[in-house]
């Protein structure tokens, strides 16, 4: 493979027969949520729901939603991809397939589905495809991943009414978020793990469009 190809996979996703093989051993975290000392593995109660969101590095990405009221916990991965049981330095290859998501385990009676929605597209610029500001990569791709049916269709209403919003706002370019349900998380290494809380002056690149989410049941069919 020449040098010229293995960069460009940095911006476009590899197929499945182009992916790392990665490994069977699953990286494991080995200590609580740094900030609120709640398991990152589980098991959660049974009355939460979880997502996955991407929106460019997930250090910061990460912190904007563990401060938010109604969720229990969040933690960093790898989602989206092929390769099995990645490592840090094999997703930013862009040969894994996988783009940064954070998991977010929250309680839908405080907090609802639409409410983390509108989160997700005020704090960081939907429509850059495979970067997000100076992070690129196909690691840093934007993208939704949820766990049923009727959240991917309220996820899906989001992105439309986001896309009107900046269509509104002056925003030419589309929306690039990819939405699906999800097929496996995969943990972080320790070190990325409430990476802004164990160093808070660390690198940071989360900022969004400045245009608002419009939310409520007549946009989404969900209150926020």
């Amino acid at each position: 493979m020449s040098f010229m190809t293995m960069l460009s996979k940095k911006f476009s996703l590899p197929g499945k027969d182009e992916a790392l093989p990665g490994r069977a051993t699953a990286i494991r975290p080995s200590e609580a949520h740094f900030v609120n000392g709640r398991a990152l593995e589980g098991p959660y109660p049974d009355t939460m729901k979880t997502v996955l969101f991407a929106l460019g590095c997930f250090w910061g990405a990460e912190r904007i939603f563990w401060q938010l009221p109604g969720v229990h916990v969040t933690a960093v991965g790898y989602a989206g991809g092929h390769t099995p049981n990645p490592t840090y330095h094999e997703t930013c290859t862009g040969r894994t397939g996988h783009t940064e998501a954070v998991l977010v385990v929250y309680d839908p009676q405080v907090i609802s589905f639409a409410a983390l929605l509108k989160v997700f597209w005020e704090n960081h610029d939907p429509t850059q495809g495979m970067r997000q500001g100076n992070d690129t990569g196909t690691q840093y791709r934007s993208a939704i991943y949820v766990g049923s049916a009727d959240d991917l269709a309220v996820a899906e209403r989001s992105a439309e009414a986001y896309q009107d919003a900046l269509r509104q706002a002056g925003v030419s370019a589309s929306i690039t978020t990819e939405i699906r349900q999800l097929d496996t998380f995969y943990f972080a290494e320790d070190y990325h793990q409430q990476y802004l809380a164990r160093n808070p002056s660390g690198y940071c690149g989360i900022g969004g469009t400045g245009v608002a989410c419009p939310t409520g049941s007549t946009v989404l069919g969900q209150e926020a």
